[in-house]
């Protein structure tokens, strides 16, 4: 029934295993993917007919995780796999990425990559096994792929890469980088390192590219057996007549003229009168249908392309007139906001990021449900694109692939830098709102948050920063840029983000829109941003260099200690009674973990204290001679219950009020009352007693020497409370 073809080889010490021709037959690439005991089903879908009226590749990638695969049942309502999560959107780009450049050039089907994760060993990262497949399905599935690919984890532990490490090795790594290509060169490299130097960055992408060579030898083995005929490619639609000659005509002097504006509105302004004329004059022949508007619009794009990555490699020179290495002019501020826990301005050229940063508890983490455990996140990073910062008037919907993956990349950024939950008990978030953008806005973020998270007095190890590097590759040369221009990325052939401290390499993004680029190519981007992310971090430091001494007066005070585990039961209390009071009349926030960790929040620091205190009172054990300031919460005839500890209440026995006669407790106190109160004993049964007399009630202090132990005898002391004489032998009784 099944023609099934398989392939099987050892990488990094697990068996990698493709297999096709059983599960999903009516795709037109189809392989089931496994690594050690996780397994992803891949998919590819093309459509038959190419669409015209685009002049973009229409390429989706969908990642999607399900909950099955490591024995879950999903949470909520519906109990249904809902929305992508931030890993399956994260992981849908990092596929992407690497395999867009490779489809032939004028390729416009409809195509489609599913890959669905249908088992996790909960070692094995699904996400570069999706990778592998996504490859392998494109490969046999007959489009005009021009791959396969292969990617690779590449880990360092002690000095030495290691080849896809498990979940539990990256534990110990300082680095976790992703890595794809082809086997000529590299296409994409995803990063987050431990300030690790440009060499060691370097030399992973290496090893990642050589080892993940074994992966594209066994696609291309299994595309041998089993691939599907290669389709027939529609011709590319002729420039009719003499669009491209025209266009230069009316165009090219225009172009040239607008690319020597260096402000980015008025350019763009230039731009678009100077491609004007072109449609203006084809604008008849285009509603005739004798004229495609894509190849006029095909034919602007190419002789704009021209024109500024020519000039770039003939000049040196860029569009704002910088040289290849100068970075834009920089303006950091800090304190922008007044009530916001931590805010800064940064400012690039004309791309400029407002960073907010807000202090929270520990019941302010984020919950992250995972397919291979949850956990709680206390630092979190969301980057905003609005429609106005480039100029622009749409509708403005929630954050998209791109937000998300660039909100990662600045998180990946900064997190290395930040302080454990020990030394920084708080929660943070960093919200950055990009007001005006043209290039790089994601190393702007990275710049931003760290002045806001130092303004907020988070205690950052050393301030980061970021930078955006890209390509200009002709035959006759090439030229790297540092601080690219939106445009330089548009129409350029690399997007190379760096970003770090002046210690070394945190995080490492690069896309490729070429077939890959060379190690020296790769050296040269590197060592440009080692300078650049240099200054940019001294511009930075005229605002703030290291993280304020105190948080602001706005954000919640937290105090955290220590009890023992098994008082936590008496701080909770029944059905949460007890901690729910305390959080009601004091107003402080109270975070308990199962190691008896207490950590207790509050803007105002008398409520704050008033908390801490309750708590201590209620894990506190009592101690025979010590003074406690109590409230009186019950009268008696005999003497009156004062709560002194916590929850805890002792008795202060009429006799031990006052050093004289006390015919009434009434007389002398009503319950409500605050007094001191000295604890002079316990009973077999735990029993407290408490004696008010040998306070003084003003100050608090002990007068146990000045009473002595004499006291008067009190009302309600009779014959029953003075020694007895022992009573000799009783007579016999006469009947």
């Amino acid at each position: 029934m099944f023609k099934e073809f398989r392939k099987e080889i050892e990488w990094g010490g697990r068996p990698l295993v493709f297999e096709t021709g059983k599960i999903a037959r009516q795709a037109d690439g189809a392989v089931m993917v496994t690594y050690g005991e996780t397994k992803v089903l891949c998919t590819a879908v093309g459509q038959k007919k190419a669409r015209t009226d685009i002049d973009f590749f229409p390429l989706t990638v969908n990642y999607q995780e399900k909950a099955f695969a490591a024995g879950k049942i999903p949470g909520g309502f519906f109990k249904r796999e809902g929305r992508p999560s931030e890993k399956e959107t994260l992981t849908s780009r990092l596929i992407d990425r690497p395999i867009r450049p490779l489809f032939a050039p004028g390729y416009k089907n409809e195509t489609q990559v599913i890959c669905t994760v249908l088992a996790h060993d909960l070692e094995n990262d699904p996400d570069i096994v999706a990778m592998v497949g996504a490859s392998a399905a494109l490969t046999i599935s007959g489009m005009p792929f021009m791959g396969p690919i292969g990617a690779a984890r590449v880990g360092y532990i002690e000095g030495e890469y290691v080849l896809n490490p498990t979940t539990e090795e990256l534990e110990d790594s300082v680095l976790d980088l992703a890595v794809a290509g082809t086997q000529a060169g590299v296409l994409m490299v995803e990063s987050e390192a431990q300030e690790l130097s440009e060499e060691i960055m370097l030399g992973a992408v290496a090893y990642g590219h050589k080892e993940f060579q074994t992966v594209i030898d066994a696609i291309i083995d299994l595309a041998e057996a089993c691939a599907n005929e290669p389709w027939d490619m529609a011709e590319p639609v002729a420039y009719l007549g003499d669009v491209e000659a025209k266009a230069a005509e009316l165009a090219e002097e225009g172009l040239r003229a607008a690319y020597k504006i260096k402000d980015k509105q008025e350019r763009v302004a230039a731009v678009n009168e100077a491609k004007d004329k072109v449609t203006e004059f084809y604008a008849d022949a285009v509603e005739a249908g004798e004229v495609n508007k894509v190849v006029v619009a095909g034919v602007l794009k190419n002789l704009e392309k021209d024109i500024v990555r020519r000039d770039i490699i003939a000049t040196q020179s860029r569009i704002d007139g910088r040289d290849t290495k100068t970075v834009r002019a920089i303006d950091a501020q800090v304190g922008l906001l007044p009530r916001a826990h931590g805010s800064a301005l940064f400012t690039r050229g004309e791309t400029q990021a407002m960073a907010v940063t807000t202090l929270g508890t520990g019941q302010d983490e984020q919950i992250i449900d995972a397919l291979d455990k949850e956990y709680r996140e206390n630092f979190m990073l969301h980057y905003n694109f609005p429609p106005y910062s480039v100029g622009e008037a749409s509708f403005l919907k929630s954050p998209g692939r791109r937000e998300i993956g660039h909100g990662k990349l600045a998180w990946r950024a900064i997190r290395p830098l930040m302080p454990s939950k020990e030394e920084f008990p708080y929660t943070v978030r960093v919200v950055s709102e990009v007001t005006e953008s043209n290039g790089s806005s994601s190393m702007a973020t990275v710049c931003g948050t760290s002045l806001s998270l130092m303004d907020s007095g988070v205690p950052l190890k050393r301030p980061v920063a970021g930078i955006a590097m890209g390509l200009i590759k002709e035959d006759d040369g090439f030229a790297v840029l540092s601080d690219i221009l939106g445009d330089e990325d548009h129409l350029g052939d690399m997007d190379f983000k760096v970003a770090g401290t002046c210690e070394g390499i945190t995080s490492l993004q690069m896309d490729i829109k070429i077939t890959s680029i060379t190690p020296e190519i790769m050296e040269i981007a590197l060592d440009q941003a080692k300078g650049g992310r240099q200054f940019i971090l001294d511009e930075m430091a005229s605002a703030i260099t290291s993280g304020r001494e105190d948080v602001s007066n706005n954000a919640p005070k937290i105090t955290a200690f220590q009890i023992n585990k098994d008082k936590i039961r008496e701080v909770i209390g029944t059905g949460g009674k007890v901690i729910r009071q305390i959080t009601e009349e004091t107003g402080a926030k109270i975070d308990i973990e199962d190691d008896g960790t207490i950590r207790v929040a509050a803007v105002d620091g008398e409520s704050g204290q008033k908390a801490i205190d309750w708590i201590q009172g209620i894990v506190a054990e009592p101690e025979i001679n010590k003074i406690y300031r109590g409230k009186v919460v019950k009268v008696m005839d005999f003497g009156a219950f004062v709560n002194y500890m916590g929850t805890k209440d002792g008795l202060v026995h009429i006799s031990e009020l006052k050093n004289e006669r006390v015919a009434q407790v009434s007389d002398v106190l009503s319950e409500g009352d605050e007094v001191w109160a000295k604890l002079i004993g316990i009973d077999d049964r735990g029993k407290v007693k408490l004696s008010m007399r040998v306070v003084d009630q003003e100050t608090g202090n002990d007068i146990t020497e000045e009473v002595g132990e004499k006291r008067p005898r009190s009302e309600g002391e009779g014959d029953s409370d003075r020694p007895r004489k022992p009573r000799g032998p009783r007579k016999p009784r006469r009947d």
